[in-house]
């Protein structure tokens, strides 16, 4: 069976070198006329790879540079090592906030003249996201205006607080309490996950708070903490600079010097690196009553923290139980039941520490102890016996072609290298992120279930529809 796993391993890495090559990777595959254990092997040791190099400024600005000259567009990507997690007390959402006003200007570009520059340059993608441990900006322009991003994101880096004022930043606050507003507040279903994480983890640990922050955190920011927040985390020696792309190294390396070099180095930011959360004790049932008309039921789980021993492992847990509409929760639930609209399961992979988690949306008026019934049947049979062949083949498959695909533009290529410096402290960690899921064994998916996904240290989440209850949701029983 394992030499049938990796035969079939090799064949689809051969597909997927065949799509790899023309997005700019690396790619290089050992004897091709091996007998078949050696075949194996070689599909093993096949190399897949992110070509870089890397440098650091004076100042502690890490340059990765990543060539790839099919397509006349180069990515520009920024990466400050600061998220939610390191707000203090009582500025829960500063993090976001501040990505915001990024945006509004700096020293030589005027208020709202950020994204017009990038416009009128032909930029096809600009943007910037914060999450629990990160702030990323990125734009991917044509080749030829390399120096106009690199110029944008050095002013910002060094002169941000000679045109923010109290006025940007509270313009800004009333878009970021909209955008909670829409996407929480009035959304159905929207705070159910505020419930949740309330009760994953401690008060006293990071990530118990969402990145979107609270409407009364937020009003008591003030635009002293935007100085402080600024001088503290967005410092040169806090930030790391990918250029991916149509570019030529030395031309790229003179305007880095040019717009970075000057920028001067702060003091130590210190981000927040740990803990990692404590194992949930017990199993704690929430009740949510929503102004919605399906029920829905959710099960999670602390779990090991991105690129930690178990973390692959649930990649393949999740894809076998609900990836397609073969998966084992699907299949019962939706097709052969038809209980259930939808279902999805995904290891939320972070830097202190992940969430597993499950989510079943019912059909209407269906029963939610019968589904949670179900789904722990389907999770008793995974940690009893290892999944089929064909099951462990099809979700390396998906993971597999999932992560060259995100690789095939350079605006995806540039936030990898940025993710994989971050996380693991080399940019080229690529390769060694697909032998990850090539080594999985059927016998490592249930052990990894069986191991952080226990039935009695869990949070389940039960929603139920209620004609007057917000669309939201509102919690009537458990403790966040």
């Amino acid at each position: 069976m394992l030499r049938r796993n990796s035969r079939r391993a090799a064949f689809g890495l051969v597909s997927l070198a065949l799509i790899a090559v023309p997005t700019g990777l690396s790619l290089a595959q050992a004897t091709a006329d091996a007998p078949p254990a050696t075949a194996a092997a070689a599909g093993s040791s096949m190399r897949v790879s992110l070509p870089f190099e890397k440098f650091v400024l004076p100042n502690g600005l890490e340059v990765i540079l990543h060539e790839d000259h099919r397509t006349p567009v180069v990515a520009v990507n920024v990466w400050y090592h600061v998220g939610s997690k390191d707000e203090g007390p009582g500025r829960n959402g500063f993090a976001h906030l501040f990505e915001h006003v990024m945006f509004q200007g700096s020293r030589n570009v005027g208020e709202d003249q950020f994204f017009r520059y990038l416009e009128r340059a032909g930029a096809s993608d600009r943007n910037g996201t914060t999450n629990t441990d990160r702030t990323n900006y990125y734009e991917t322009v044509p080749s030829g205006e390399l120096g106009l991003a690199l110029w944008l994101e050095s002013d910002r880096m060094g002169y941000l607080l000679d045109h923010a004022n109290d006025e940007t930043f509270k313009s800004q606050r009333e878009v970021v309490k909209n955008e909670r507003r829409q996407n929480y507040e009035n959304a159905p279903y929207g705070l159910v996950r505020q419930f949740i994480r309330g009760t994953l983890f401690p008060k006293t640990h990071p990530y118990h708070r969402l990145t979107i922050g609270t409407p009364q955190d937020l009003d008591a920011a003030t635009f002293d903490d935007v100085r402080d927040f600024f001088k503290r985390y967005y410092v040169p020696n806090n930030a790391t600079l990918v250029i991916a792309g149509d570019f030529q190294p030395a031309k790229a390396k003179e305007l880095v010097t040019r717009y970075f070099a000057g920028l001067p180095r702060g003091a130590d930011p210190k981000p927040v690196r740990g803990p990692v959360p404590s194992p949930l004790t017990k199993e704690t049932r929430l009740d949510v009553e929503a102004g919605v008309t399906l029920p829905r039921l959710v099960i999670s789980w602390t779990t090991p923290p991105h690129f930690v021993s178990g973390d692959a492992e649930l990649d393949m847990v999740s894809d076998v139980l609900a990836s397609g509409k073969s998966s084992r929760l699907y299949k019962r639930l939706v097709y052969d039941m038809q209980i259930a609209q939808s279902v999805s399961a995904a290891q939320e992979s972070a830097e202190l520490g992940s969430v597993f988690e499950i989510t079943v949306t019912l059909q209407k008026d269906k029963n939610l102890d019968e589904v949670f019934k179900v789904v722990d049947e389907e999770l008793d049979k995974l940690r009893a016996a290892p999944p089929a062949a064909e099951e462990l083949d099809r979700a390396r498959t998906r993971t597999l072609s999932g992560l060259v695909f995100s690789a095939e533009r350079v605006t995806g290529r540039a936030d990898l290298l940025n993710m994989y410096n971050r996380r693991v402290g080399d940019p080229g960690f690529f390769e060694k992120d697909l032998a990850r899921y090539q080594k999985v064994t059927a016998g490592d998916v249930t052990k990894a279930l069986a191991t952080y996904l226990p039935k009695d240290k869990r949070v389940v989440t039960f929603v139920r529809p209620v004609a007057d209850a917000p669309r939201a949701g509102r919690l009537v029983g458990g403790t966040p």
